[in-house]
């Protein structure tokens, strides 16, 4: 079994966000994601998620197998809820479901996240590791003018 761990984004080289953004299998489920990533888009991403980092105490990770970058993702303030969200290169997109588990031990053991939400697109028809984790859904939301599915956890 690989070893899977949490790094800051800042240990990525941009070019390899960059990459992984412009793919169009990552753009399928991402509704807000629109055109080709260059390392400048890439940099200013990381920027942007390392303020959340200040400000929070907490933000989204790269993740690494076996020191590879995989993809990033991890919790992110809004509106006073912890949303968790997953972005994988798709090389790795079988490593969800150990990645996330990973990510949701960590906040259940954390006392500021009482619970976790998730935005989905309505691309996104199978959802039975959601409900395996206990999260219900809990409405519709817009969110940039998209519209995403809501789903709670209690953690």
């Amino acid at each position: 079994m690989h070893a899977i761990t949490f790094s800051r984004l800042t240990d990525v080289a941009p070019s390899d966000i960059a990459a992984h953004m412009s793919d169009p299998r990552v753009a399928e489920h991402m509704p807000l994601l629109t055109g080709t990533w260059n390392t400048q888009m890439a940099t200013k991403f990381i920027k942007k998620k390392e303020e959340y980092w200040a400000r929070d105490g907490l933000g989204h990770w790269a993740f690494l197998v076996d020191d590879q970058y995989v993809g990033w993702g991890g919790f992110q303030k809004e509106e006073g809820e912890w949303d968790f969200g997953l972005v994988l290169r798709p090389i790795a997109f079988g490593l969800g479901r150990r990645i996330s588990k990973q990510a949701i031990d960590f906040a259940m053991a954390d006392d500021r996240i009482p619970f976790v939400t998730f935005l989905l697109p309505p691309t996104r028809k199978n959802l039975g590791a959601l409900s395996r984790l206990g999260a219900e859904h809990v409405g519709d939301v817009n969110y940039d003018g998209a519209k995403f599915m809501k789903f709670r956890l209690n953690t």
